[in-house]
């Protein structure tokens, strides 16, 4: 007796595998549509900065915030050895003399210098933060 088709197009013994190719393709093309996902709308949010106006804002600073990432890495030398290291990113919410508000992503050392309640000129291009400086 041989083996056909059966009504999922697959024939006897290669059904496990041909399962596995068909989940491990989608699984593939899953992942690399979410990188060029990610990676449009990067340059898009680029552009987008690059086309807008600079502009220099009375504003107030209401809130500071940080957003810790962890980071797994395992050696596949067969040393079984990990090594685990972090990221820390910045972000600070300014709020305009319209009563908007606006939370930027600012580097480390100036997040350090900037305090709630501060008031100042707020500079930015787009979501880019230039600079703060207070009156």
């Amino acid at each position: 007796m041989g083996f056909g088709f059966n009504e999922f197009g697959f024939s006897g013994f290669g059904t496990g595998f041909t399962i596995f190719q068909i989940m491990f393709t989608l699984v593939f093309v899953i992942v690399i549509g979410m990188f060029i996902v990610v990676a449009v709308k990067g340059i898009s949010q680029w552009n987008k900065n690059n086309h807008s106006p600079r502009l220099t804002v009375p504003a107030t600073i209401v809130a500071k915030r940080t957003n810790v990432s962890h980071h797994h890495h395992h050696n596949h030398g067969g040393t079984g050895m990990h090594h685990t290291s972090t990221s820390t990113s910045y972000y600070v919410t300014f709020q305009v003399d319209s009563g908007d508000r606006m939370e930027l992503h600012v580097a480390g050392s100036e997040y350090g210098m900037l305090i709630e309640g501060d008031h100042g000129n707020l500079t930015f291009q787009g979501t880019r933060y230039l600079g703060f400086e207070r009156t």
